[in-house]
């Protein structure tokens, strides 16, 4: 896949990079072609099991690819084999306070989402995490429904409250 187009447009390629992941056949990989080496990208594909090989290009591009294997937390722990379910939905006095909350507004996708899950990753079970965003996180959700956590999402006029409780 090739993105260094978009990228010069001044277009976010990760929607489309992250629909290509999810139509890879079990076992298939992916080539990556793009103006800047991706390192969030990296923590990304990291949690869905891709590793990765960097090479810079002639011309100053990146080529990377993308190669499947054993699924690793976001910051390189091995994650559970069988994620579990998320528990049934609990009513809101059952919701901890707040332990930690992110402001995530102004920077662009996926720094949000990394930002997200590596705090998720210091937190503990029922420990509640709020999370201000430019927007509702769409690529976050199967992520945090993957892992068994929690959201509730208020949509507000400067974007979107997120609170996620450890599962």
């Amino acid at each position: 896949m090739d993105v260094r187009e978009d990228l010069r447009a001044g277009r976010e390629p990760l929607p489309r990079i992250m629909q290509a992941v999810r139509g890879l056949a079990a076992g298939q990989g992916l080539v990556l072609r793009t103006t800047f080496e991706p390192i969030p990208l990296y923590r990304v594909l990291g949690v869905k099991g891709y590793s990765h090989e960097a090479r810079r290009l002639e011309s100053g591009d990146w080529e990377i690819v993308f190669v499947p294997g054993e699924r690793r937390g976001l910051f390189g722990r091995k994650a559970k084999a069988e994620p579990k379910a998320p528990p049934p939905p609990q009513a809101e006095a059952d919701w901890a306070e707040p332990v930690r909350t992110l402001d995530n507004r102004g920077l662009l996708p996926p720094e949000p989402m990394i930002r997200i899950l590596g705090t998720l990753e210091e937190m503990g079970p029922g420990q509640v995490l709020e999370a201000f965003n430019d927007r509702e996180p769409q690529f976050l959700f199967p992520e945090l429904e993957a892992r068994g956590h929690l959201i509730r999402v208020e949509k507000r006029e400067d974007g979107a409250r997120l609170l996620i409780r450890h599962a």
